[in-house]
């Protein structure tokens, strides 16, 4: 399991992932804003240059989200999408829940009630 924290401000957003049968799970706590959307991008793709054709977002850790973090989920989905893989996005509280599906994000990516969920779906 890894950690990624941004740096400057280690308080804002705590990734961890680990895998499970082949699938990126990355668990997120904090909030996710302009400041720590490339920290998202990094747990979200791992920073490698073969990005991880199937991701799970377990969202259920995030109180806050704005159009950062939605930018960074449609551009690991369009990357992730090339190599025939997918995003999908778990947990999320209802607030994030809700912007997500204001900007139609839950459209493209799906989102779950759980971890587990997303994972059989």
């Amino acid at each position: 399991m890894a950690h990624i924290q941004p740096a400057d401000r280690p308080d804002r957003l705590c990734a961890e992932h680990h895998l499970v049968e082949g699938v990126r799970v990355v668990t997120l706590r904090g909030e996710i804003d302009h400041d720590v959307q490339d920290v998202l991008s990094q747990a979200l793709l791992g920073g490698q240059a073969a990005v991880p054709p199937r991701i799970v977002a377990d969202l259920s850790g995030v109180t806050f989200m704005d159009s950062s973090g939605i930018n960074v989920f449609v551009a690991a989905h369009q990357q992730v999408s090339v190599a025939d893989g997918w995003v999908r996005i778990a947990g999320a509280q209802e607030s994030v829940l809700r912007v997500l599906q204001l900007v139609g994000v839950d459209t493209v990516i799906p989102c779950h009630p759980t971890t587990e969920q997303a994972l059989t779906a």
